[in-house]
């Protein structure tokens, strides 16, 4: 399968597995990891899920050009734009989705890391939009950019298509850990150690809170999150939270 799926200490890790073909994304792939992210969905066993690719050399290098194409033009349509559906589905999964970026995260690749929430990174990755040396734009991906990256940075990585180093994704705020290659593994997973210890529950709400209000208008977006705290207020969790803390002890969650 091109997509490893793997559980354990309630994280789920997708990997995309073609390291051949620097783990570029083919109509299986995004299936594969579509079907993964939406497989989780109030599902309390899990706290958090993983995204990385085989190997050493890439996270995902984006298209692979030579595997998007199938019969028809209406077919390869819908196959281009399935990553639309796969972003989605990270954003609507009700999960923490951290990038371990193991290598050149690029083109549909980068769209990937951007429609995560949170990422891990080794110090020598490289992050880029090469389309326009191609002669393309990176037309769906530019959605999720735009909402993780300045416009200014977006625009300049999309315009020249130039790559871009771990540290000044960093400094923009794209990757929360930058790390020495031997230290990925310890970084990632202490990352998910600190998400997986919490409710389920309240990670959900608060996750779909957020997904929802990002494009509202603020009175709205406001008068929404008020609905969301009463949600949450009425949850087992929010009592067990409150209790643990009077009593000095760590919470026993229920995840309802």
């Amino acid at each position: 399968m091109p997509v490893r799926v793997e559980a354990a200490d309630r994280v789920l890790t997708l990997t995309i597995d073609r390291e051949e073909r620097r783990n570029a994304l083919n109509p299986e792939v995004l299936t594969g990891l579509r079907d993964g992210f939406r497989s989780v969905v109030g599902d309390a066993s899990i706290g958090a899920i993983v995204l990385t690719g085989a190997g050493d050399k890439a996270f995902c290098a984006g298209a692979d050009l030579g595997g998007m194409t199938p019969d028809g033009k209406l077919d390869a349509h819908f196959a281009r734009g399935a990553i639309v559906e796969v972003i989605d589905a990270m954003q609507r999964c009700g999960k923490p989705v951290v990038a371990r970026v193991n290598g050149a995260a690029l083109a549909g690749g980068f769209g990937l890391l951007c429609g995560c929430d949170l990422a891990v990174s080794t110090d020598d990755a490289t992050f880029g939009l090469p389309e326009i040396r191609s002669g393309l734009w990176p037309f769906i991906v530019s959605a999720a950019v735009r909402s993780r990256l300045p416009e200014s940075i977006a625009l300049e990585l999309m315009m020249t298509g130039r790559k871009a180093s771990a540290a000044e994704m960093e400094r923009w705020g794209l990757l929360n850990r930058v790390v020495p290659r031997d230290q990925l593994d310890a970084a990632t997973n202490e990352l998910c150690a600190q998400l997986t210890d919490k409710s389920a529950m309240t990670m959900r709400l608060g996750k779909d809170s957020w997904v929802t209000t990002r494009s509202m208008e603020r009175r709205a977006a406001m008068e929404h999150l008020h609905a969301m705290l009463g949600l949450c207020l009425e949850t087992e969790d929010v009592v067990e939270g409150v209790t643990a803390f009077f009593q000095k002890r760590a919470p026993e969650w229920k995840h309802r």
